[in-house]
C-alpha cells in the first residue's frame, strides 16, 4: 500500500469512527475528487514530524451545527457560530490524535499543532506542484464532511 493510500485509509477510518461515535451517523466515502475547494468551515491541524501533513475538515456550516449539537448536547436551534468553530476544532482535534496513535507503531511520529477553524465562502489551498493532496467526501444523506491531506 503506498503513502497516499494509506494515509486516506488511517485519517478516513478516523474521522468516520469520530462521528460515528458523538453522533451515531455512519459516514461513508462519497468521493474521491482531487479539488482543493472546502465548505463553510475549516478546521485546521498539522501533524509535524519526518513528513509533515496538513489535516483539513471542512463542512457546511448547518451540517456542523447538527454534529455541535450531538457532541455537546445543546439543542440545534441553540447552537452558536462560536459553538460550531469550537466543535470544529474539537473534531479536528480527535481525528489528528486518533490517526497520531495510529501512525505511532511505524517511522511517522508526530507532534501536533493546535486546532483552529476558518470560515468563509469559496475558500481554496494553493500548494507546490510536488505537493500530495488527498481529498475524500464522507457523508451519508443527511451530512457530509469532507477531509482533505496534504503532505
Amino acid at each position: 500500500m503506498n503513502t497516499d493510500d494509506r494515509l486516506e485509509l488511517i485519517f478516513s477510518d478516523v474521522l468516520k469512527e469520530i462521528v460515528s461515535t458523538i453522533s451515531g451517523f455512519s459516514l461513508e466515502v462519497l468521493s474521491g475528487e482531487e479539488d482543493k475547494s472546502f465548505e463553510d468551515m475549516i478546521g485546521v491541524m498539522s501533524l509535524n514530524g519526518r513528513s509533515n501533513i496538513m489535516l483539513f475538515v471542512s463542512a457546511k456550516e448547518t451540517d456542523m451545527r447538527i454534529l455541535c449539537s450531538y457532541m455537546t448536547g445543546i439543542p440545534l436551534d441553540e447552537v452558536t457560530e462560536n459553538d460550531t468553530e469550537d466543535a470544529l476544532c474539537e473534531l479536528v482535534n480527535m481525528a489528528a490524535g486518533s490517526a497520531k496513535l495510529r501512525l505511532g507503531g511505524s517511522d511517522y511520529v508526530y507532534t501536533l499543532s493546535p486546532p483552529f477553524a476558518v470560515k468563509g465562502q469559496n475558500m481554496s489551498i494553493a500548494a507546490k506542484n510536488k505537493t500530495h493532496v488527498i481529498s475524500r467526501v464522507l457523508g451519508n444523506g443527511e451530512i457530509s464532511v469532507k477531509l482533505k491531506l496534504f503532505h
